[in-house]
Formats: structure tokens, sequence, C-alpha cells
């Protein structure tokens, strides 16, 4: 992201609600800088606008950041979910961890409709990509000869993963789950990978590894 819009976001943050005369003089741009970032910014999905009137007068515009616009600022999320994953394989056999992981995965292919969607199996995997993008996963799909490759671009949880590569069963499952038809891991970014790929064979019994 550009440094300037940047610094939008954070003295926003700041301000939680900010104008933009407070933002131009916050950051020492003028107003019709501000009114730019603010724009591209908005395009993004990164603030959101709340128009305030005052009786006479124009009404007061006002910025505040969105969810999606917190990605942008620390975290210690990945450290929550490291100790409560160091807590749950130090007091629960491996198969109870790796049951409760994939009970999460089938908890969150639920919540965007049935386990395995109707159509077919080009349909499933166009459905299966929208929600791996809503999950943080950069995913799209290839035909290759008589192959379909599902490749991940990017993974959420890779920090987490290189302590607890049990964390990997979240999108195994998913991707079983939604498409419904066996799926073959043929590369992981934890093994020095490029990006994790899987190999989509309606020939494959649904829980190949």
């Amino acid at each position: 992201m550009h440094d300037t819009r940047l610094h939008v976001l954070e003295a926003i943050k700041s301000q939680r609600q900010a104008t933009v005369a407070s933002l131009a003089e916050t950051l020492g741009i003028s107003p019709i800088s501000v009114r730019h970032h603010l724009s591209s910014l908005e395009a993004e999905g990164l603030i959101q606008i709340e128009i305030e009137r005052q009786g006479v007068g124009r009404p007061r515009h006002l910025y505040s950041l969105t969810e999606q616009a917190l990605r942008y600022f620390p975290n210690k999320y990945h450290v929550l979910l490291e100790r409560l994953l160091d807590e749950m394989k130090a007091t629960l056999p491996a198969a109870e961890v790796e049951r409760l992981i994939d009970g999460l995965a089938s908890n969150v292919a639920a919540r965007y409709g049935p386990l395995t969607p109707p159509g077919n199996l080009e349909d499933r995997l166009s459905h299966l990509i929208t929600v791996l993008g809503a999950e943080g996963f950069m995913a799209e799909v290839q035909h290759i000869g008589n192959e379909t490759v599902l490749t991940e671009l990017n993974c959420p949880y890779l920090y987490v993963g290189q302590r607890h590569p049990e964390i990997c069963r979240i999108d195994h499952t998913l991707i079983r789950k939604m498409l419904g038809v066996g799926v073959q891991q043929t590369a992981c970014v934890l093994h020095g990978d490029h990006a994790c790929t899987f190999t989509v064979n309606e020939e494959l019994p649904v829980s190949a590894g």
C-alpha cells in the first residue's frame, strides 16, 4: 500500500472518526490530496463514510475504518492461536485434536451453504474458490491435461502452520467436503514449495490424502 494511504488509515484510527479537514491538518497535505486518497481507500473497502447533518449548512462527512482495514495494523492473533494449540496438544490425544480441527472446518464450510453444493464438479469448484477467497486463501483452478489442479497462492495460516502443521487440516477438510470428491495434495509451502496444490480426482475416495 502507498505510504500516504497507510498514514491516512493510521490517522483515521487514532481519531476514530475523521474529517477531510482533520486529516489534512494531521498529515500536512492538502484537502484535495486527502479526498483523492479517501476515494481510493473507500473503493478498496477500507473506510466507511457517515454523514452527520447539523441543521443549517452542509453535512459533515465522517470517515472511519472498516473491519477489513484492521489487517494493516499489528495484532497478536497468531500468538493466541499458537497458545491454544499448544494447550490442546498437551492435554488431548492427537486424534482428538484432528477431530476438533476437522469439526472447525466443517462449521466454516456450513456457513457458505450445503457442504456438498448441488451442480457438477465445475460448479462446486467455482463455489469453493469463492469460499477459499473469503477465508484468506488466494486460490485458482487449472486444467492440465486430464488433471484438475487446485492451487492456493496464499495461506493465512502459514505462520502458525510452521509450528503446528495440523492447522493445514482446515483447508484440506474444507476442500474435500465442499467438492465431495477425492483430493490429493501434491505440494505444500511448509515443505518449501511455492504454493499448496491439490489434484482433484473424482475417481479417488473422498478421504484420500
